[in-house]
């Protein structure tokens, strides 16, 4: 595959332009890579337009300029209508052939399944390969990817991931993305509310919480959320989201439905939970994540 490197004009396809793909197409943009990008709310076109090669009106006009294209998406109805398209403007067109996507979403791993098996019928690849990262650290290109599906593609996508993530994991057959992704953002659930609740703890002792997310990052209890989120939750800033609670909603359900089709006790994360739908129930369900810090503080009844 073909880089800036190269003095060859590479396209990358960008299908959803959220948070999530507004950053990966910026980082892919400042890599050399030519962007062509779509998403159906029109103030983010606008926007991305000034940033971007190109932006369309629909997926299936991406496959004008590329056949390798990255999905990052809300919904599985989002993938289910993206994959239509696609299979639809195969169909138009059977000279294209060779189209590979890099599907980046945290979805139900059912849900990819049925999506890969459908575009495959359509002679159209689907790889798994979610990303590990939240939003701020997207924007700096501080993101794992957990890539899963045929190698071979894999290796062919393989340039365009480096253009927009930190680093590049091939962790299994397609699935074992997802699997991973599910692991680690349960992690992130815990290590999330551990960090407002380590900081509270020490605020409460009169201890200065930007003093601790300094000192204690570098410590045996260090964690990526107590460094990404600590600053956030120390200097209460959450209403600048880089994962709004309601959509991490989303990713505990399926968590929750991962953990009860294979059977593991996980009561941590039940413990967690609550905390989560409080933020929601108290109004934090478009501020970032780092609000669950409003929800203990105010259990402490000093918020």
């Amino acid at each position: 595959m073909a880089t800036s490197k190269n003095k060859k004009i590479t396209y990358v396809g960008l299908i959803g332009m959220g948070i999530m793909g507004s950053a990966m197409a910026l980082n892919l943009t400042k890599s050399g890579f030519s962007v062509v990008g779509v998403d159906t709310d029109l103030a983010t076109k606008k926007k991305m337009r000034k940033s971007i090669s190109h932006v369309v009106d629909t997926p299936a006009e991406i496959l004008s300029y590329t056949n390798h294209l990255i999905t990052s998406l809300p919904s599985t109805a989002a993938l289910s209508q993206v994959c239509d398209a696609l299979i639809d403007a195969k169909r138009v067109n059977p000279s294209l052939k060779n189209i590979i996507i890099a599907e980046t979403s945290t979805l139900p791993l059912e849900d990819k399944e049925v999506a890969q098996k459908k575009l495959a019928d359509a002679g159209i690849t689907l790889l798994d390969c979610p990303l590990s990262g939240t939003g701020a650290q997207a924007k700096t290109g501080d993101l794992a990817i957990y890539a899963s599906g045929g190698k071979a593609n894999i290796v062919k996508m393989q340039a365009i991931f480096k253009g927009f993530s930190r680093a590049q994991h091939f962790v299994g057959e397609f699935g074992a993305g997802t699997k991973m992704k599910l692991v680690a953002n349960l992690l992130v659930a815990l290590h999330n509310v551990t960090t407002a609740e380590a900081l509270l703890f020490g605020e409460g002792m009169g201890l200065d919480a930007n003093t601790m997310v300094n000192v204690l990052s570098d410590g045996a209890g260090g964690s990526r959320m107590l460094e990404v989120r600590g600053p956030v939750m120390a200097k209460r800033q959450w209403a600048q989201a880089a994962m709004k609670v309601e959509i991490w909603q989303k990713d505990m359900s399926i968590i929750q439905a991962a953990l009860t089709k294979a059977k593991v006790p996980a009561p941590l994360f039940a413990a967690s939970i609550p905390i989560y739908v409080a933020a929601m129930a108290q109004g934090h369900a478009l501020d970032d994540t780092a609000a669950v810090y409003a929800v203990l503080e105010r259990m402490a009844s000093r918020g």
